[in-house]
């Protein structure tokens, strides 16, 4: 019997009295969420009990209010509110009010109504996307100098060089890249080479697909898929593991240990960058060059031989030095975009990976836009 008067008197009650223009709602229990049901609905019968101007809503006799029962007695005053019902909470205790008024703040404070115009918002957007293009530019060339500062550093005092970390970078970058590279740049030269033949031999100029395999494998392709496939593979890499120590603060602890984080974990990754991309580079055009001259030899009947000399009559010397010329800038720049979005890295997994995809993503934009910039430097200075 008194287990069953406790449990009664734990279950949240409401009585409603009228005296003259106000009615008083006298709540009692436990207004808390495991009695939400019960909660609802004897709100439900506050809002219709209130037929007059004024309405208090008397607390005295609760024993425990969380934040579901607060939310809800806020709402049910709200909605008294919009039928131009006064309501007040009485005999609450400084918990419970302090509770009521965190609900009411948080889940009713009024919104601005702003008004949005398309036109407007796009152009919003236009010139935000500006602004971070132009401090993106600022960062990497702050960055630059940076990173020019600590060569130099390293350049006069040789001992602080890390070749260790240089041979390490280029066995990552380089040695372990050449597979697949070859393999990608293999399949790009038969494909150019297929369908050059497809092309030309409607015009009988079969053997000029030779030309055409060369000059653009040597001059931009070659280049070209070497750059984005290490964009893609060495960039992300970087940025993820500076953006993990970065999130560890092992930056911050090499600075407390005297040590300059530039020069032990940038400028020993960005000259292996600058040694691995050109020797890539040279790889890929091989085997572009030689898948080339196999499904020159098995679609078009040109054979090695034929292949191999008119190769050679076709390519100049500087041919083949265009693409190893842009080889190292295109290295720079993945390095520097790679490292400065992960010293960008915030403290979360999230973060980390939006940069890493933002490493990838502009090291491939910025690769393009400086190749097309050689494009037009060596065609005017006709090279």
């Amino acid at each position: 019997m008194i287990v069953a008067q406790s449990i009664l008197a734990q279950e949240p009650q409401v009585e409603i009295e009228v005296a003259g223009d106000r009615v008083t709602a006298k709540l009692a229990g436990h207004w808390i969420a495991e009695n939400s049901e019960l909660v609802e609905s004897l709100a439900a019968e506050i809002v219709a009990g209130a037929n007059q101007h004024r309405m208090i809503i008397d607390l005295a006799r609760v024993k425990r209010l969380d934040t579901l029962g607060a939310w809800v007695l806020d709402r049910t005053r709200h909605e008294l509110g919009e039928r131009g019902l006064a309501v007040d909470f009485a005999n609450a205790s400084p918990e419970q009010q302090i509770l009521l008024d965190e609900v009411a703040y948080r889940g009713f404070q009024e919104q601005k109504v702003v008004k949005h115009s398309k036109i407007i918002d796009f152009l919003v957007d236009v010139g935000k996307t500006v602004q971070g293009a132009g401090r993106d530019l600022l960062d990497g060339v702050a960055f630059l100098g940076e990173l020019v500062s600590a060569l130099i550093r390293v350049i006069l005092n040789p001992r602080r060089f890390r070749g260790t970390a240089v041979v390490n970078q280029m066995e990552q970058i380089a040695y372990r890249g050449v597979p697949i590279i070859v393999l990608i740049s293999f399949l790009v030269g038969c494909i150019i080479a297929q369908q050059g033949i497809f092309q030309l031999q409607r015009f009988g100029a079969t053997p000029f697909v030779v030309d055409l395999i060369g000059i653009l494998i040597l001059r931009e392709l070659g280049v070209l898929l070497t750059s984005i496939m290490v964009a893609g593979r060495s960039g992300s890499a970087f940025t993820a593991e500076i953006g993990s120590m970065k999130m560890r603060e092992e930056i911050d602890a090499l600075r407390v240990m005297g040590l300059d984080p530039i020069e032990v974990l940038i400028v020993p990754r960005i000259l292996a960058l600058v040694i691995g991309l050109p020797l890539l580079t040279f790889i890929s055009s091989i085997a572009a060059l030689t898948g080339g001259g196999i499904t020159a030899w098995l679609y078009g009947d040109i054979s090695p031989d034929v292949y191999l000399s008119r190769l050679k009559a076709a390519l100049a010397l500087n041919t083949f030095f265009v693409g190893l010329i842009k080889a190292p800038f295109m290295a720079l720049v993945i390095g520097i975009i790679a490292t400065l979005e992960g010293v960008a890295v915030a403290g979360s997994a999230e973060s980390l990976g939006r940069h890493v995809t933002s490493s990838v993503v502009k090291a491939i934009f910025m690769v393009i836009v400086l190749d097309g910039l050689f494009a037009m430097f060596f065609a005017a200075i006709k090279y």
